[in-house]
């Protein structure tokens, strides 16, 4: 069995409407990091210095030395950056992602993040690269900062967000029990829930992009400008399609030695300005955010077709195919995943062993279709779901005249094709049936094999859309 863990659909084309409070038409959702006493260095018990997001261009580590001018960088973001970003959003709900160990050496910080009203949620015990980690060294080092964090700030943090974290970070995170949200996703505009184990964890995803981190990397922004322009054009995206009905998240995030600049600043406090200019614009921390969409679009569970067994499986997607469950048995074998959970995700699957499959496989498949309004139908002897398809066209409903017109029209098609008259009857009403009835009879028996393998396919896609998503 092969299973794809990506989920490369998302909500699709229509995401739900968040319903932000007030009618917001965007969520505008602001990070501090609070990293700095935080990063790598000896003094810290760590190998080598700190390399990351930093004004020193091309910086690598010193192993085993500390590196004065990356540690006053730090410094100043603690000392300096720290209080002018304070300044600028003290009167607005902001989340602090805080490194547990960059909190506990910041003590009068702390306290003003919380004299302002600030959500400090967990950035994690100290600045660890997470990928070549254990899942039992990553799951110690969280359980040390959520007991550190508590020690410091008084209350258990109520997000997290790793950063540079492994492929089981989230899982991990959410096995504690302990957070509203987990952020270390990049992968929607909007919360969503993932499923893990037997708990629904809900995601809050975070930014790069609209991120002062880009001050400190190839290709980012190389002033002020550059960065609020960037913000600008989010925001006008965002609140544009808020306007329109689809409302989303902005996230920002922000670093206290790179946004807390002054030049950098300026265009922070301009944006503010801007975004705030704006009639219904909800300023929130990840919290209120994840509070809101837990309460307005809960978690629902169903049974998910990849994560069925195979008996399960057949059996509840067997007839979609009219009495050909080899179908949904060769579909079990592909390369399933969460795109397949959905009725369009799933019917891709089907249909590609449909379409693969030999021309006289094919045919077994149209031959199991029943006739319109036939024999069948008037013994009542077809399955439950042609009933209520042939129902819904008002062939259930025929006048003996009619009866008598399908009767003869059903035994013309299939003594020159060879197979049963086949059209998805939802699409139609029994007018445009008899239509297409008469037309397609005088095709070619190629061209209307290849029309009844389309009608096929879109039968099983309104099928489907009665079971799933």
């Amino acid at each position: 069995m092969s299973r794809y863990p990506r989920d490369m659909s998302g909500y699709g084309e229509t995401p739900p409407d968040p319903n932000w409070p007030g009618g917001a038409k965007i969520a505008v959702q602001i990070v501090l990091n609070y990293e700095e006493g935080g990063e790598n260095n000896v003094l810290h018990g760590d190998a080598a210095s700190e390399a990351f997001l930093s004004e020193i261009v091309g910086a690598a580590s010193w192993p085993g030395q500390r590196h004065w001018n990356m540690e006053s960088i730090y410094e100043y973001g603690a000392r300096a950056g720290f209080w002018r970003l304070h300044r600028l959003l003290k009167d607005i709900p902001i989340t602090v992602y805080g490194v547990a160990t960059a909190l506990a050496r910041s003590p009068v910080q702390v306290r003003a993040m919380q004299d302002a009203g600030w959500e400090i949620a967990s950035h994690g015990l100290k600045w660890i690269e997470y990928k070549d980690a254990t899942p039992q060294a990553e799951a110690a080092d969280m359980a040390e900062a959520i007991g550190l964090h508590t020690e410091v700030t008084g209350t258990p943090p109520r997000g997290w967000y790793t950063g540079r974290c492994s492929d089981t970070t989230v899982q991990l995170a959410s096995e504690t029990g302990q957070f509203k949200y987990v952020a270390d996703t990049y992968a929607d505009d909007l919360p969503y829930w993932m499923e893990v184990g037997a708990r629904d964890q809900l995601i809050v995803p975070y930014t790069l992009d609209a991120n002062d981190m880009r001050f400190a990397t190839p290709q980012g922004f190389n002033s002020g400008t550059q960065f609020f322009e960037y913000l600008k054009a989010s925001f006008d995206m965002l609140y544009g399609e808020g306007e329109a009905g689809q409302a989303k998240m902005m996230s920002v995030g922000l670093h206290c030695r790179l946004m807390g600049r002054p030049g950098r600043a300026q265009a922070l406090q301009h944006f503010l300005e801007y975004a705030q200019s704006h009639d219904g614009v909800w300023f929130a921390t990840r919290e209120e955010i994840a509070d809101h969409w837990a309460k307005t679009h809960p978690h629902r569970r169903f049974a998910r077709p990849s994560e069925m067994d195979r008996e399960a499986f057949v059996a509840a997607y067997g007839g979609v195919f009219e009495h050909s469950a080899w179908i949904a048995d060769g579909a079990y074998d592909l390369e399933l995943g969460a795109a397949h959970d959905t009725a369009l995700g799933l019917h891709n699957a089907l249909c590609r062993v449909f379409r693969s499959s030999t021309p006289e496989q094919r045919l077994g498949v149209l031959t199991a279709h029943p006739d319109l309004a036939g024999k069948l139908a008037a013994a009542k002897r077809l399955t439950a779901q042609s009933t209520h398809e042939q129902a819904s066209a008002g062939l259930d409903a025929l006048t003996d005249t009619e009866r008598e017109t399908f009767s003869q029209m059903n035994a013309d098609y299939v003594a020159k094709h060879g197979f049963p008259f086949i059209i998805a009857v939802r699409d139609h009403d029994k007018a445009s049936i008899l239509a297409a009835f008469k037309a397609r009879v005088a095709r070619d028996r190629d061209a209307e094999f290849a029309a009844a393998c389309k009608q096929v396919e879109r039968i099983a896609e309104f099928r489907l859309m009665d079971l799933l998503p």
